[in-house]
């Protein structure tokens, strides 16, 4: 079955979902040949609202086995098996979904068709459910809290909290009934014929009282002339030259661009450092140009009529290419590290704590005035009022000019995480702040401070409202501040 034929039956489907037709449009996903992950997840949920599990789990099963990210497929997996009441396979899917979420408090998949945010606070809400099917009370419990730590905050997380207290079972969060996978529109508005040239009439004829409409051939036309192969009216309405993504590529600066095995970029330009400007779903931006394959689409014609996307090759990606251009604009005596270029080429992400924490960039390698400069100009402070400081074997120690080439040294990845404190009177210290952990919490986050219950925890600042900053066995982060009591005596 082509592309199209698949895209039409696609969008008819929907619509009859639209229309509350669910079983002519679950008749005409389950005709499609080709099945793609996003058509296999719409299969499940009407599988799943009609009860039918056995169905719904098979679908979610080859959904996942197309594409093992898509988190929301994990999420309505691990629902259906909480309703076949297999609740050791329900947490786990909970805990995938979990863990596809990257850290990240929520996935908004409107840009891939889905109109639905997948919430990081729901996935945990529905994994305190399953643990509470088990009995397993305590880690109910301690699913809800790091729930409720999240932004933004359900009225639904505070009432399962309450009744995980009691020892009861609370209701599941389902995705509404009705919400699936749409196709891309701009590829569906292609599939309309289109009348560019109009009815012909007669201006002009040799033929008396001519009333001749539409067209006619000037001369004789030459017989069995063989088609010339036509590329796809879709792909032919694009610019640039057609390629195939053969691997994962993630974008670590914003000039470049997001992609996946199997997806259909066109490559607008390529430059001489292997970098290529694409066109990715209506977004331009920069990909490597050793992960992608050009596109023939005269010989995908040529094998059984269609056009066909090839399945992703399941290989290790190259190595990501490096901007020459950036690196030589590094001075010759400044010392840097090639391995920490090749990953931050636009210079490194330095985060600073204050009073508030802020984020700049800065070229790795710049002595401590320029840093500090920095810095004062983000603060609108002088340079002279502020002190810089890193941590280093879990002790803050203040950096000097001779301090400066030690801290490039603990740049990880093209980040590095200073403070900053005003040193008017540098003989005052303020008084450091204790708290008493209420609760238990464990990290999400490289930045995260983890600690259990009964630590006493040294408060260093305040974030914001809902955060702190502080120091516990040794290691120095941030932590939710309703998790600890303040010990501090006014």
């Amino acid at each position: 079955m082509s592309f199209l034929n698949t895209l039409r039956q696609w969008d008819q489907a929907v619509a009859c979902v639209d229309q509350g037709d669910v079983e002519t449009a679950l008749r005409t996903f389950l005709d499609i040949n080709e099945k793609n992950s996003k058509i296999s997840f719409n299969i499940g949920c009407l599988q799943l609202a009609n009860n039918n599990f056995e169905a719904a789990e098979k679908a979610f099963d080859c959904s996942i086995g197309k594409d093992e990210h898509l988190a929301v497929a994990f999420f309505q997996r691990g629902i259906t098996f909480l309703k076949k009441e297999n609740f050791e396979e329900a947490l786990a899917d909970f805990n995938n979904a979990f863990r596809e979420l990257r850290g990240n408090n929520l996935i908004d998949y409107k840009l891939l068709g889905l109109r639905y945010k997948l919430y990081a606070s729901e996935v945990l809400h529905n994994m305190a459910l399953a643990q509470a099917h088990q009995g397993e009370w305590d880690k109910a419990q301690e699913s809800l809290l790091k729930a409720l730590a999240l932004k933004p905050k359900f009225r639904h997380v505070d009432l399962a909290l309450e009744a995980i207290l009691k020892q009861k079972l609370f209701d599941l969060v389902e995705i509404r009934q009705g919400l699936l996978f749409h196709p891309n529109k701009h590829y569906v508005a292609e599939l309309q014929e289109k009348d560019y040239l109009g009815k012909a009439k007669v201006v002009a004829s040799v033929v008396h009282k001519d009333e001749f409409s539409g067209f006619a051939a000037l001369q004789p036309q030459a017989e069995d002339v063989p088609a010339t192969p036509k590329a796809p009216e879709i792909l032919r309405a694009l610019k640039g030259e057609p390629h195939t993504v053969l691997y994962e590529f993630s974008p670590e600066t914003s000039d470049e661009l997001a992609v996946l095995p199997g997806n259909v970029v066109f490559v607008l330009q390529k430059g001489d450092d292997n970098w290529a400007s694409v066109i990715f779903n209506e977004r331009r931006g920069l990909v490597p140009y050793n992960y992608l394959e050009p596109l023939d689409l005269s010989s995908k014609q040529g094998q059984n009529g269609g056009n066909e996307i090839p399945a992703p090759p399941f290989k290790e990606p190259p190595i990501r290419p490096v901007r020459h251009s950036a690196l030589s604009d590094c001075p010759d005596d400044v010392y840097v590290n090639e391995a920490e270029w090749s990953q931050e080429l636009l210079g490194c992400i330095v985060k600073v704590h204050f009073l508030y924490t802020v984020v700049i960039r800065a070229m790795p390698g710049i002595p401590y005035e320029a840093m500090l400069q920095k810095i004062s100009n983000k603060f609108n402070l002088p340079a002279s009022a502020l002190s810089l400081s890193y941590v280093r074997s879990g002790e803050r120690v203040t950096i000097g000019e001779s301090e400066m080439t030690m801290v490039w040294h603990c740049m990880r990845s093209g980040r590095l995480t200073l403070w900053c404190a005003q040193s008017e009177d540098p003989k005052v210290e303020p008084p450091k702040q204790q708290a008493l952990a209420l609760y238990s919490y464990e990290a999400s986050s490289p930045e995260d401070l983890e600690f259990s219950q009964g630590d006493l925890i040294t408060i260093l600042s305040k974030v914001n409202t809902d955060w702190l900053e502080g120091q516990c066995k040794g290691k120095i982060g941030i932590f939710p501040a309703s998790f600890v009591q303040s010990l501090h005596k006014d």
